[in-house]
């Protein structure tokens, strides 16, 4: 908020519509009416000896205020402008002494409501209200020098002097207090609202970034989710059909376990998809409010059935648990389990028909750790990762990729690659608060 003494370059209450301009004539032109008919009146009191000439009457109120019909358009000049008439017409003896009040008062409320420099809206009222004073000062000193021009005495406790002279200063010191606090306070309203009316704005172009970013973030994740449950089974179902064609001549047994095994990866892959769609259409949130990741609890004992697929593919698998098993988040055991089956999909595709594949599961004390190694040899299983620090030898792209993103979402770390021995690394850990 811009106080006194500030000067606001970024932001201005100008211009102002037709709406302001109307309303301002409105008030000029009815101030001025005003001022002819107390004009007349007081003139007719004989409130001064010598009165001033009618035209130079009409010109003076017509200078005092045909000004504020642009007195926000040039607060500062109408101020000037409205000041020296007020003097003017009491010098000239103009015989107006109640609507040229209201109009020096709304010409230095507005400076103060409507100037944007703020530095040249203190000054500018300093000046008049410093003049204003000095006028005061001299009329109270020509008084005291006219003796005529002095009250009688009387039996207060003051001087009718002084007491006069008193309550001409405390009146004018609350005048133009009057006049400097609200026109700073309009001026303060105004930047307030021109602020809340940003930050709003800023909300609903936020509001509408984050919508989109939710948009793309669930496109993400389910893509993500897609290709845990379909890269796995498919690619055990593409390993066991190629097993069954070459065997099926020579040993229908084996090749009908191939195809059997196909038919359950397949069964499966459908259920596992079907149980994703039906959770993505719900708002599943856990207690804290956040989204519930998962298109079913995939626990952390399934990793054990990952190594039996593998297996029944052709593969040796193993799977060692260390440590003492205890209940860990839900959402941190969805991620192991699709950790640890990406991994096997990758053995699967990746390491070739002789590989081994170990599957261990660490109970740490603030973590699970899931790692899945193989023996795989050949040129893809040893190739370095590329420079942009994706892994291509093992499918590197959208599968690592949603590795590294499950990892990164729970607050855990992952490492990714060959092995110096040979064959192939996932290891992952995952705190458990």
């Amino acid at each position: 908020m811009v106080t006194a003494g500030e000067t606001q370059d970024d932001w201005s209450r100008l211009p102002v519509g037709r709406r302001e301009y109307r309303q301002d004539a409105l008030l000029a032109a009815a101030l001025a009416l005003g001022m002819a008919v107390s004009t007349i009146l007081y003139g007719s009191t004989g409130f001064y000896d010598e009165l001033a000439p009618w035209w130079v009457s009409v010109l003076l109120v017509l200078a005092n205020t045909a000004p504020l019909a642009l007195r926000r358009r040039f607060p500062m000049t109408v101020a000037v402008v409205v000041a020296l008439t007020f003097a003017a017409m009491q010098v000239l003896h103009v015989p107006e002494l109640f609507f040229n009040n209201f109009t020096l008062f709304i010409a230095l409320y507005t400076v103060g409501a409507w100037c944007s420099d703020r530095l040249r809206a203190e000054i500018v009222r300093w000046v008049v209200i410093a003049g204003m004073f000095v006028w005061l000062f001299l009329a109270i000193s020509f008084s005291w020098s006219v003796p005529s021009a002095l009250p009688n005495d009387g039996d207060g406790l003051v001087s009718p002097v002084i007491a006069n002279s008193l309550m001409s200063i405390i009146i004018n010191l609350v005048y133009f207090g009057a006049a400097w606090y609200s026109g700073n306070r309009a001026w303060a309203s105004a930047v307030a609202k021109h602020a809340l009316a940003e930050r709003t704005a800023e909300l609903a172009v936020e509001r509408e970034r984050n919508a989109v970013q939710a948009v793309a973030l669930e496109r993400v994740r389910i893509a993500r989710e897609l290709h845990d449950v379909v890269a796995h089974h498919v690619s055990l179902m593409g390993v066991q059909a190629g097993a069954a064609r070459r065997v099926l001549e020579r040993d229908p047994a084996q090749a009908a376990t191939s195809l059997g095994v196909v038919e359950d990866s397949a069964r499966t892959a459908v259920e596992e998809l079907r149980k994703m769609l039906g959770t993505l259409r719900e708002d599943d949130r856990d207690v804290d409010g956040s989204t519930v990741d998962a298109p079913s609890t995939e626990g952390l004992a399934r990793i054990a059935e990952l190594a039996t697929a593998a297996t029944a593919a052709g593969r040796r698998a193993e799977y060692t648990v260390v440590g003492d098993e205890r209940p860990v988040p839900p959402t941190v055991a969805t991620v192991a389990f699709r950790i640890a089956q990406e991994a096997v999909t990758n053995v699967l595709k990746h390491a070739g028909p002789d590989a081994r594949a170990d599957l261990r599961l660490r109970y740490l004390p603030d973590a699970v750790e899931v790692e899945v190694t193989d023996t795989g040899i050949g040129s893809r299983a040893s190739r370095p990762p590329s420079g942009d620090g994706t892994d291509r030898s093992r499918g590197g792209g959208l599968g690592h990729v949603g590795m590294r993103e499950r990892v990164a979402a729970v607050g855990g770390r992952i490492e990714i690659g060959p092995r110096a021995r040979g064959g192939y690394l996932v290891r992952a850990w995952l705190p458990t608060p």
